[in-house]
Protein backbone atom coordinates (compact mmCIF):
# COMPACT_ATOMS: atom_id res chain seq x y z
CA UNK A 1 0.00 0.00 0.00
CA UNK A 2 3.18 2.17 1.04
CA UNK A 3 4.11 1.45 -2.60
CA UNK A 4 0.90 2.66 -4.56
CA UNK A 5 1.54 6.30 -2.18
CA UNK A 6 -1.35 5.14 -0.01
CA UNK A 7 -1.81 6.40 3.74
CA UNK A 8 -1.60 3.02 6.11
CA UNK A 9 -2.31 3.38 9.66
CA UNK A 10 -1.53 0.95 12.40
CA UNK A 11 -4.32 1.46 15.11
CA UNK A 12 -3.57 0.59 18.93
CA UNK A 13 -6.20 0.79 21.30
CA UNK A 14 -4.63 3.24 24.67
CA UNK A 15 -0.83 3.96 24.06
CA UNK A 16 1.37 1.61 21.73
CA UNK A 17 4.04 2.40 24.12
CA UNK A 18 3.60 -0.27 26.97
CA UNK A 19 2.61 -3.85 25.78
CA UNK A 20 1.77 -3.22 22.71
CA UNK A 21 4.98 -4.91 20.70
CA UNK A 22 5.75 -1.58 18.58
CA UNK A 23 9.47 -1.90 18.51
CA UNK A 24 9.21 -4.84 16.57
CA UNK A 25 6.92 -3.31 13.78
CA UNK A 26 9.29 -0.26 13.86
CA UNK A 27 12.26 -2.12 13.42
CA UNK A 28 10.07 -3.92 10.73
CA UNK A 29 9.53 -0.64 9.22
CA UNK A 30 12.94 0.32 9.15
CA UNK A 31 13.92 -2.62 7.55
CA UNK A 32 11.67 -1.93 4.29
CA UNK A 33 12.55 1.89 4.27
CA UNK A 34 9.16 2.56 5.12
CA UNK A 35 9.14 6.11 7.49
CA UNK A 36 6.15 6.22 9.93
CA UNK A 37 5.50 8.23 12.97
CA UNK A 38 4.17 7.08 16.15
CA UNK A 39 0.93 9.34 17.89
CA UNK A 40 0.83 8.19 21.11
CA UNK A 41 -3.06 6.95 22.82
CA UNK A 42 -4.16 7.44 26.52
CA UNK A 43 -2.72 4.21 28.23
CA UNK A 44 -5.24 2.25 30.06
CA UNK A 45 -3.97 2.95 33.47
CA UNK A 46 -4.43 6.21 33.17
CA UNK A 47 -8.18 6.20 31.76
CA UNK A 48 -8.43 3.49 34.90
CA UNK A 49 -7.12 6.14 36.89
CA UNK A 50 -9.93 8.86 35.24
CA UNK A 51 -12.36 5.71 35.71
CA UNK A 52 -11.58 5.53 39.63
CA UNK A 53 -11.49 9.03 40.40
CA UNK A 54 -8.15 8.50 41.91
CA UNK A 55 -4.93 10.19 41.89
CA UNK A 56 -2.14 7.05 42.16
CA UNK A 57 0.20 9.49 43.72
CA UNK A 58 -1.26 10.53 47.20
CA UNK A 59 1.28 12.52 48.98
CA UNK A 60 2.44 10.36 52.55
CA UNK A 61 0.63 7.04 51.03
CA UNK A 62 2.63 6.39 47.66
CA UNK A 63 4.58 8.50 45.42
CA UNK A 64 5.49 5.28 42.91
CA UNK A 65 3.19 3.58 40.70
CA UNK A 66 4.68 0.28 39.09
CA UNK A 67 3.39 -0.51 35.68
CA UNK A 68 4.01 -4.36 35.16
CA UNK A 69 1.66 -7.58 34.38
CA UNK A 70 1.86 -11.10 35.73
CA UNK A 71 3.62 -13.34 34.36
CA UNK A 72 2.37 -15.58 32.18
CA UNK A 73 3.52 -17.51 28.86
CA UNK A 74 5.75 -14.84 28.57
CA UNK A 75 8.23 -14.51 31.25
CA UNK A 76 9.47 -11.41 32.73
CA UNK A 77 12.46 -10.94 34.45
CA UNK A 78 13.01 -12.56 37.91
CA UNK A 79 13.77 -9.02 39.77
CA UNK A 80 10.29 -8.12 38.55
CA UNK A 81 8.31 -10.90 39.18
CA UNK A 82 4.94 -9.36 40.76
CA UNK A 83 6.07 -10.81 44.61
CA UNK A 84 9.23 -8.88 43.83
CA UNK A 85 7.24 -5.20 43.06
CA UNK A 86 4.89 -5.83 45.89
CA UNK A 87 7.20 -5.79 48.27
CA UNK A 88 7.32 -1.61 47.62
CA UNK A 89 3.65 -1.49 48.97
CA UNK A 90 3.22 1.55 46.01
CA UNK A 91 0.76 1.97 43.49
CA UNK A 92 0.67 -0.64 40.86
CA UNK A 93 -0.75 -0.69 37.78
CA UNK A 94 -1.28 -4.66 36.02
CA UNK A 95 -2.07 -5.04 32.80
CA UNK A 96 -2.50 -8.00 31.02
CA UNK A 97 -3.37 -10.07 33.95
CA UNK A 98 -7.21 -10.38 34.76
CA UNK A 99 -7.56 -13.95 33.59
CA UNK A 100 -4.97 -14.76 36.30
CA UNK A 101 -6.36 -12.95 39.40
CA UNK A 102 -5.90 -16.08 41.52
CA UNK A 103 -2.54 -15.96 40.74
CA UNK A 104 -2.55 -11.89 41.15
CA UNK A 105 -3.76 -11.88 44.37
CA UNK A 106 -1.80 -14.95 45.36
CA UNK A 107 1.82 -13.02 44.34
CA UNK A 108 0.84 -9.47 45.76
CA UNK A 109 0.48 -11.08 49.00
CA UNK A 110 3.38 -12.99 49.14
CA UNK A 111 4.99 -9.55 48.26
CA UNK A 112 3.52 -7.98 51.28
CA UNK A 113 0.55 -6.24 50.79
CA UNK A 114 -2.31 -7.57 53.19
CA UNK A 115 -5.45 -9.15 52.18
CA UNK A 116 -7.05 -5.85 53.03
CA UNK A 117 -5.22 -4.07 50.58
CA UNK A 118 -7.65 -1.98 48.02
CA UNK A 119 -7.84 -3.62 44.51
CA UNK A 120 -9.87 -2.35 41.76
CA UNK A 121 -10.07 -3.99 38.15
CA UNK A 122 -11.65 -1.74 35.45
CA UNK A 123 -12.76 -3.11 32.24
CA UNK A 124 -12.79 -1.36 29.40
CA UNK A 125 -11.33 1.73 30.75
CA UNK A 126 -12.83 4.96 28.82
CA UNK A 127 -15.29 2.80 26.36
CA UNK A 128 -18.90 2.94 26.69
CA UNK A 129 -19.19 -0.36 28.32
CA UNK A 130 -16.71 0.32 30.77
CA UNK A 131 -16.84 -1.59 34.06
CA UNK A 132 -15.66 -0.87 38.04
CA UNK A 133 -15.28 -3.31 40.41
CA UNK A 134 -13.77 -2.49 44.07
CA UNK A 135 -13.02 -4.95 46.52
CA UNK A 136 -9.88 -6.17 48.65
CA UNK A 137 -7.32 -8.83 47.98
CA UNK A 138 -9.32 -10.92 49.66
CA UNK A 139 -12.74 -10.41 47.66
CA UNK A 140 -11.67 -9.28 43.84
CA UNK A 141 -11.11 -12.59 42.58
CA UNK A 142 -14.73 -13.82 43.76
CA UNK A 143 -15.89 -10.25 42.21
CA UNK A 144 -14.21 -10.61 38.84
CA UNK A 145 -14.98 -14.00 38.83
CA UNK A 146 -18.44 -13.41 38.98
CA UNK A 147 -18.59 -10.86 36.59
CA UNK A 148 -16.97 -12.67 33.97
CA UNK A 149 -13.92 -10.32 33.71
CA UNK A 150 -11.17 -12.35 31.68
CA UNK A 151 -9.72 -9.68 29.26
CA UNK A 152 -9.68 -5.76 28.19
CA UNK A 153 -9.09 -4.86 32.50
CA UNK A 154 -6.35 -2.74 34.11
CA UNK A 155 -5.94 -4.10 37.58
CA UNK A 156 -5.08 -1.04 40.04
CA UNK A 157 -3.84 -1.87 43.45
CA UNK A 158 -2.68 0.26 46.44
CA UNK A 159 -3.92 2.49 48.86
CA UNK A 160 -4.53 5.39 46.59
CA UNK A 161 -7.76 3.67 46.15
CA UNK A 162 -8.95 3.89 49.68
CA UNK A 163 -6.27 5.94 52.23
CA UNK A 164 -5.91 9.58 54.02
CA UNK A 165 -3.35 11.19 52.91
CA UNK A 166 -1.38 14.49 53.24
CA UNK A 167 -2.61 17.71 51.24
CA UNK A 168 -0.17 18.85 48.71
CA UNK A 169 2.48 21.51 49.55
CA UNK A 170 2.03 22.89 46.18
CA UNK A 171 -0.98 25.32 47.65
CA UNK A 172 -0.22 25.61 51.62
CA UNK A 173 0.95 29.61 52.04
CA UNK A 174 4.60 28.18 53.63
CA UNK A 175 5.56 26.70 50.55
CA UNK A 176 7.35 28.74 47.79
CA UNK A 177 7.84 27.52 44.44
CA UNK A 178 8.15 30.05 40.97
CA UNK A 179 4.93 31.24 40.55
CA UNK A 180 4.35 32.22 44.79
CA UNK A 181 6.60 33.19 47.55
CA UNK A 182 6.08 31.32 50.63
CA UNK A 183 4.84 33.15 53.52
Amino acid sequence: AVKNGKLVVRLHTGDPSIYGAIKEQMDALQEKGISFKVVPGVSSFLASAAALNCEYTLPEVSQTVIITRQEGRTPVPEKEKLARLAEHGCTMCIFLSVHMMDAVVTELIRGGYSEDTPIAVVQKASWPDERIFRGTLKTIVGLVGEAGVDRTAMIVVGHCLDSAYALSRLYSPDFGHMFREAT
